[in-house]
């Protein structure tokens, strides 16, 4: 039975920790989740265990092997020095078991995560083929430090975020550089037009109503900044939930902002909005793709993930 499971898993790493002749299959998949989910809870719904259950597992692998394994923490635990050595060794061998167990198993869902906008825009329309190929998919949106907040506690296998991740326990690679365009609607653009210069513009647009999605106008901040060289002191004149709202109310007229290249060029290819400036070096922001350890086991999740890499060179 399955909850008897015995094996020795390689030979311990020169100096390394000595486990029993025989160790509990077990107990090493709930060190190994517990390791790097960074939390007995988080790691317990991944395992279908309860918070107690995984921390008297631990508690006897500590005790056969002789090891302290886990520090607690006021949020979590981080592994001790014996326990690096641990995962390291018993890491590979147990997920190419899961592999092979979950051989012939339908693949679980994808939990995928990632700003609203560009889930639409770009995400999405790139993994159809995907979907139709019986891959399924989990879709969150939201901010980076909740998602990634979430990622740690075991609910999401990738997520896609705008910025990249502080600390060594998520691993993240880089996806797409994401270009920032200065718009309005065509009227506003009219306006506007007998100020070609950056300066004359920067000037003009003190009389333009700004629509942004926060009170402190980041994206368009940073665009003054950079581009500029000037300190925006402007205030918002309409401020909305997201940038597709920001986009329906500049395509409407209600003023200017600064908006992904992602989201308004078919607005601006259609003439429905016109690009106020266009600078040799547009502000770029780079996106980030981060994969929850463990979450390779799942060959959907490495599918998902290739196709992205792959699809993300054309955004």
């Amino acid at each position: 039975m399955k909850n008897q499971t015995r094996a020795t898993v390689g030979p311990p790493a020169a100096g390394g920790n000595q486990l029993p002749p025989h160790a509990d299959l077990n107990l090493l998949r709930t060190f190994l989740a517990v390791y790097r989910a960074g939390s007995f809870t988080a790691a317990a719904p991944r395992l279908g265990l309860s918070q107690p259950t995984v921390t008297a597992q631990i508690r006897t692998l500590e005790q056969q092997t002789g090891r302290e394994l886990f520090t607690r923490l006021p949020r979590g635990v981080e592994p001790t020095p014996h326990a690096q050595e641990l995962a390291g060794q018993i890491a590979g061998p147990l997920d190419a078991l899961a592999t092979l167990e979950d051989t012939g198993a339908a693949a679980a869902p994808v939990h995928l995560a990632g700003p609203s906008e560009l889930l639409c825009v770009r995400v999405l329309p790139a993994l159809v083929p995907l979907v139709a190929d019986g891959v399924q998919l989990r879709v969150t949106q939201g901010l980076p430090e909740p998602l990634l907040e979430e990622m740690r506690a075991g609910r999401h296998d990738l997520v896609i975020a705008t910025r990249r991740p502080r600390g060594r326990a998520l691993e993240s690679v880089p996806l797409a550089d994401e270009e920032y365009l200065l718009v309005a609607n065509p009227v506003w653009a009219e306006r506007l037009a007998g100020h070609p210069g950056a300066d004359d513009l920067c000037t003009a647009l003190r009389d333009v109503p700004m629509v942004t999605y926060a009170e402190d106008l980041p994206i368009v901040r940073r665009y003054w900044r950079t581009i500029f060289g000037k300190q925006l002191t402007a205030l918002a004149a309409v401020t909305v939930p997201n940038l597709y709202a920001v986009l329906s109310a500049v395509n409407a007229g209600a003023g200017v902002s600064v908006l992904p290249r992602s989201l308004c060029q078919e607005y601006l290819d259609s003439g429905r909005l016109a690009l106020l400036h266009d600078p040799e070096e547009p502000p770029l922001n780079t996106l980030f793709l981060l994969q929850r350890p463990g979450s390779e086991a799942n060959p959907d999740v490495i599918r998902v993930r290739d196709t992205l890499q792959r699809t993300a060179r054309d955004w």
